[in-house]
């Protein structure tokens, strides 16, 4: 059977605009016949796997998603002394394997890029290098499925590429199913965006012009959001080849990022710097469920933070009773009463790895 390890997560946003939509506007939602604010699950997917946690505690062992393969390889083959053209031509039968490339710019033929994204792995990218030296040197190489069997991997030590997966359109192959499966984050009560306007001074125009320089506008809000994470934890150590000391690493770094790392959008002008206030951690062979229901009626009364952790452990009692416990253990830090701490449920996070 299959262990799932799940995260509830209860954490205070101060006036911030952490994650826009196309308008610069914060992102909504209308849960339960009330408007929410919401933070998308592809802006925290981002944010955990751009927190200082991933980033030391992961190191060398981080996918790089990107376009830009091609011009990479090309400017690394040049730099090891290889003429341009051929560099080029070698880097793009490379990228090549990873997704279709878009066709050169007349005004710049030398940028080529791919037209998807491709999340590449430390092992894929060193492969893909050594692929291209190959290709310069004029080795009698396989061709198509054969030459990308040199490259791909179906597992290897990407954390990111593990937790949050990702897919090849032109190989299903070699696609990777995500791990672990992040929702949006929404407000427990009703919260809307407000707008603002802003000005700035020109320094040098004082004396002329008391009025400003220039005039904006933007908009915010605040409130008190619900997170649930789920972790399938063999599908992650599979994903890693089996590494289950390295998916101990992971489980770590990602409790730890769950609780501190946040979008960043508007960073500079709201300072929102949140920490969960509340953190449920499950562990257990039964199937995973999300507790958003105890938000489909808004938190009314003050004080919201306080409500919302009453309302999502009744939520959780009353769907305990009827379909048995979700999980075999539990971890909880509560900041109000004082309860646990991250250490904690970073270690608790870290032994759902199987151990040797």
């Amino acid at each position: 059977m299959t262990t799932f390890l799940q995260f509830h997560l209860l954490t205070v946003y101060g006036p911030s605009n952490p994650n826009r939509d196309d308008q610069g506007r914060p992102k909504q939602a209308m849960v339960g016949g009330a408007p929410r604010l919401r933070l998308s699950s592809q802006s925290v997917k981002r944010a955990l796997r751009e927190s200082a946690f991933f980033a030391l505690d992961l190191a060398g062992h981080q996918g790089v998603r990107t376009k830009r393969l091609c011009g990479e390889l090309t400017d690394r083959l040049v730099a090891s002394g290889a003429d341009v053209a051929a560099a080029r031509g070698a880097a793009e039968k490379v990228a090549g394997i990873f997704g279709k490339l878009e066709a050169p710019d007349k005004k710049a033929p030398e940028k080529v890029v791919a037209t998807t994204l491709a999340f590449i792995s430390p092992d894929e990218w060193r492969l893909a290098e050594d692929l291209a030296a190959r290709i310069l040197a004029g080795e009698d190489l396989p061709k198509d499925k054969d030459l990308k069997s040199l490259v791909l991997r179906k597992a290897d030590g990407a954390v990111d590429i593990a937790m949050f997966g990702r897919m090849l359109a032109d190989d299903a192959d070699f696609n990777r199913e995500a791990a672990v499966q992040v929702g949006h984050a929404i407000t427990t009560h009703r919260a809307q965006a407000e707008e603002d306007w802003y000005s700035a001074v020109d320094d040098l125009n004082k004396a002329e012009d008391t009025g400003a320089g220039h005039l904006g506008e933007h908009a915010f809000g605040s409130g008190v959001y619900y997170q649930y994470v789920c972790v399938n934890v063999d599908l992650l150590v599979k994903n890693l080849g089996g590494d289950a000391e390295l998916a101990a690493k992971g489980l770590e770094a990602l409790a730890r990022a769950l609780a501190i790392a946040t979008p960043t959008g508007k960073q500079n002008s709201h300072a929102h710097h949140p920490r969960a206030a509340y953190i449920r951690a499950e562990r257990g062979r039964q199937a995973p469920r999300d507790l958003t229901g105890a938000f489909f009626a808004p938190v009314t009364d003050q004080p919201w933070a306080t409500r919302s952790v009453a309302a999502l452990e009744e939520m959780a009692a009353m769907m305990d009773r009827a379909y048995g416990p979700a999980w075999d253990d539990e971890a909880v830090l509560d900041v109000v009463r004082g309860l646990g701490s991250l250490d904690e449920i970073a270690a608790f996070a870290a032994a759902s790895a199987p151990t040797a």
